[in-house]
């Protein structure tokens, strides 16, 4: 007779890196009930992202239903595109249903149909034909006496946009950072709590934050600050319709708070606190948004966003065959952001000399960075002079040395040298005969994980558990 017990562990490598996920504003909206897209498609300028974010086939069906105001047959619309783009179309069906934008309704005769969303189509219309309610920021203001520019507005909106940076990091210069940015960076996973003395700590998820562009980075963070936002007796439709307003408004421009309700003046201020507006101080009638506003909706890879905020995409980092790690950098942030896996020697007024260490190395992988995120932080960053080092010949993919890459992951592999698989153990075996037909099938069955023949015990994979179970049930009655 044999006895069997589950083991505990799941299966799972020792170091798994999960990969921090930043919706677009379609993955997002597909999170939501359906409930919170009509109330959301009440809003304009909320239609109109929806819409320009759309696979071009589905903006095509969206234009050609906006004035038909009964269900068009599924057929009919089928029809519309050859059999040679039937995927597309697929996708773009799909697409519009789990957005809400459209909705099955019957035919007279029974025959399916699609109709588009009431409140989507007459908002859109609104949008792209004008009419609704005038915006009320775009009403005229007298001419501003302390007017920004727009290179003033890029320098405050980096300033506060790094201090929440600069906080995930561990920087000494985290001034004006808020207690609800903090907040919302410990909702996102991004940092955590320390078990020993409280304080917030970057997590793996946090550093794959700071490998984002600006825009992406920002509408991440804005979408957990929306999934916090009714705690803060905020609508997260208004606050989103909001959003979505600065997106299209034009920078280095005023606009107005008049008519703006108490609920919209607090989540300004919030903008504010994140560099996403300037605004000279609270009770000020006007506000300017900034690039952090406008390039919200350059989430996608390859979107056209507004110009840079600063020249961070220029490479200034060199990597030597030595493990030396030369950065010319003035910023606090990239050195920072270094010396998260980099021992740090020497510092000067406008470079950084560090150096990988098993010993460095091994800290940020503790602390949940990945090799391969050290490895592509070091290359997305490469100076340009790093196209002309020699790699002796080696061909890669990579700017980095070859040595120093593989260095990297060899470290990281002495870390997950156990591989944990959850199973099922069988023992207390009556006779040795027992023991040796239930190890022989499980192991023609491929789900034997371990076996000891002197203590008559052994482990077989969670899956093959039940077909193991019943083969011995077959041979015991037999037996």
């Amino acid at each position: 007779m044999a006895g069997e017990s589950s083991k505990s562990s799941k299966s799972q490598n020792l170091n798994p890196s999960p990969t921090l996920q930043c919706k677009d504003l379609h993955e997002y909206l597909k999170s939501r009930s359906p409930q919170f897209l009509e109330t959301l498609y009440n809003y304009p300028t909320i239609c109109l992202a929806v819409y320009r974010e759309l696979p071009e086939l589905a903006r095509h069906f969206v234009i050609r239903l906006l004035f038909v105001e009964q269900p068009v047959p599924q057929a009919v619309v089928a029809s519309w595109v050859s059999q040679a783009h039937a995927k597309e179309q697929n996708k773009s069906c799909e697409t519009l249903s789990e957005l809400s934008v459209w909705q099955e309704a019957p035919i007279p005769g029974g025959l399916p149909g699609w109709i588009l969303s009431q409140s989507f189509k007459k908002n859109l219309k609104v949008a792209l034909l004008g009419g609704g309610r005038p915006w009320s920021a775009s009403s005229s203001l007298e001419p501003d006496g302390r007017a920004r520019d727009v290179s003033f507005l890029d320098a405050y909106a980096l300033d506060r946009w790094q201090c929440v940076l600069h906080y995930m990091v561990g920087s000494a210069q985290t001034e004006g950072i808020s207690a609800d940015a903090v907040r919302i960076l410990l909702h996102a996973k991004l940092m955590t709590r320390d078990a020993e003395d409280g304080s917030a700590v970057i997590t793996r998820a946090g550093f794959q934050f700071l490998l984002l562009s600006t825009p992406k980075q920002v509408w991440l963070f804005l979408q957990h600050y929306l999934h916090t936002a009714e705690k803060r007796s905020l609508s997260a439709a208004e606050c989103l319709a909001f959003l979505y307003q600065l997106s299209f408004s034009t920078l280095g421009k005023d606009y107005s708070t008049e008519g703006m309700s108490n609920n919209m003046l607090v989540f300004l201020q919030h903008l504010r606190e994140f560099g996403l507006v300037y605004q000279r101080k609270r009770k000020a009638g006007r506000f300017y948004p900034t690039r952090l506003a406008l390039n919200i909706t350059c989430v996608r890879d390859g979107a056209a966003s507004v110009a840079p905020l600063a020249e961070q995409a220029k490479g200034y980092i060199l990597v030597e065959t030595n493990y030396r790690v030369y950065a010319y950098s003035q910023s606090t942030l990239q050195v920072a952001l270094l010396g998260l896996f980099t021992e740090l020697i020497y510092r000067f007024p406008n470079l950084v000399v560090g150096v990988l260490t098993r010993e460095s190395v091994r800290l940020a992988l503790r602390g949940g960075i990945t090799a391969q995120q050290i490895i592509h932080y070091l290359d997305q960053h490469a100076h340009p002079q790093m196209l002309n080092s020699e790699t002796g010949g080696i061909r890669s993919s990579s700017l980095l040395p070859p040595t120093v890459v593989d260095q990297i992951k060899l470290w990281e592999s002495e870390r997950n040298r156990f591989t944990y698989t959850e199973g099922v153990v069988y023992n207390q075996f009556l006779s040795q005969a027992d023991f040796a037909v239930l190890r022989d099938y499980a192991k023609s069955a491929g789900v034997l994980t371990w076996q000891n023949e002197r203590s008559r015990t052994m482990v077989v994979t969670r899956a093959g558990h039940d077909d193991v179970k019943k083969f011995w049930k077959r041979y015991s009655k037999s037996s």
